[in-house]
């Protein structure tokens, strides 16, 4: 399978640089699964394609502003840290700029000495083990010096943090947001809940691999970045319960579909727990549990845009990408969305 078939071209004025004023008013392309064919419609009028019964399962992740600027110390030169995971306490692995300048025994101030970062280590792919040192709670600390970790090809400045985060982010740990959930407002998950909708929670700590393009022809001989997610018991049961009583499971983004598919058994049965994932989903795959997805448009020839087409076929999701490129919609982090299911007819 090469990477090239994966390939559409994209207009660069169609990367969305800036979020929506309301959430809900993206544009919404709905792609029947089976037959390739769309809809056009509002990312609000999603509440029409969901059924009572069903089951819509949310990253509940929340992204920490990991982007530090801070400088040498005795040499003031500017580097730039991104956390990445926390190893251990207050040691994390980072991706440093410029690399050179940050050897073990390295210190970096940060916010003039607020928060100190000493290079302990040099480990995969050039990323650095830093620990930490501080006076006071380092998510208070972090929340005041860092900035959002926006992906590389958003260039604008984001006036308010919360635009990169989900209404109901709980759980601190991701570099990077699980986009498909940005589209939802208060009002419209309540709604849903109304129409007799369950909605699960689920936790995957999306890591800036999700970015890393394939860099090998062959799209099996692509190493997966790893990420860790929580399954509880009682979001597992509710996920089960409406399987066997013929609900869908409606993944919101490809970080809740890949938690569900790397945590379900050959039965299709979900098991609570927690780990790391590196589950890598490809046309071929067979789908365990889910059973439609919400998400946005992505890059060309990623991994993402090879999980979408596992779901709906290569030629039917490149087909809707090129209609989607023709009707100008907005891509990627800020973009408008996708609703991929079989024969989703809208309810009145």
């Amino acid at each position: 399978m090469d990477v090239k078939d994966f390939y559409f071209d994209l207009p660069e004025e169609l990367i969305a640089q800036d979020p929506l004023e309301d959430r809900s008013s993206s544009r919404l392309l709905v792609l029947d699964k089976e037959t390739g064919e769309v809809s056009h419609r509002i990312f609000k009028d999603i509440v029409s394609y969901l059924r009572k019964g069903d089951c819509l399962v949310i990253n509940d992740t929340k992204v920490i502003p990991a982007r530090l600027f801070g400088e040498k110390e005795g040499t003031q030169a500017k580097i730039e840290v991104l956390l990445l995971k926390r190893r251990e306490n207050d040691i994390w692995e980072v991706l440093v700029k410029p690399g050179k300048k940050a050897k073990p025994g390295t210190v970096i101030l940060f916010g003039g000495g607020i928060l100190k970062g000493t290079v302990v280590d040099v480990v995969e792919e050039g990323n650095r083990l830093i620990q930490f040192s501080y006076k006071g709670i380092f998510e208070e600390i972090l929340d005041q010096l860092g900035q959002m970790p926006l992906p590389p090809y958003i260039t604008h400045q984001l006036k308010d943090k919360n635009r990169y985060q989900t209404v109901y982010a709980k759980h601190d740990g991701s570099a990077a947001a699980p986009t498909a959930g940005l589209h939802f407002t208060e009002e419209l998950l309540r709604q849903i809940e109304e129409k007799g909708v369950t909605i699960a929670h689920v936790t995957l700590h999306v890591g800036l691999g999700t970015f890393r393009p394939v860099k090998v022809e062959n799209v099996l001989d692509h190493h997966m970045h790893s990420e860790f997610y929580i399954v509880e018991e009682d979001e597992a049961k509710k996920i089960n319960d409406a399987k066997a009583a013929g609900g869908r499971v409606i993944c919101v983004g490809t970080t809740s579909c890949r938690t569900l598919e790397s945590a379900t058994g050959e039965d299709g049965i979900l098991k609570a727990g927690n780990g790391w994932t590196d589950i890598f989903i490809y046309p071929g795959y067979r789908f365990r549990i889910l059973d439609g997805l919400i998400t946005n448009f992505h890059l060309p020839e990623s991994t993402l845009v090879m999980l979408v087409s596992a779901l709906a076929g290569r030629e039917h999701v490149l087909a809707a990408y090129e209609e989607a490129i023709r009707e100008r919609y907005r891509f990627f982090s800020f973009g408008d969305a996708m609703f991929i299911a079989s024969h989703p007819e809208q309810e009145t």
